[in-house]
């Protein structure tokens, strides 16, 4: 069985320490609906972070 995951969104924002939380939660409570949710700092500018939402 093959799983394909495919981004829906892109955003990229301010970095804050607990931005991390809201990712956890949205893929908590989520994850049921086919929706995953990813958090990466931006390598161009380390006080940004890059918030993607994915369909699996």
């Amino acid at each position: 069985m093959e799983s394909k995951i495919e981004v829906l969104s892109t955003v990229k924002i301010q970095n804050s320490p607990d931005l991390y939380k809201v990712v956890d939660a949205l893929n908590r409570t989520l994850k049921h609906n086919d929706l995953m949710f990813g958090l990466a700092l931006d390598q161009e500018d380390m006080d940004k972070a890059i918030f993607t939402i994915y369909r699996t």
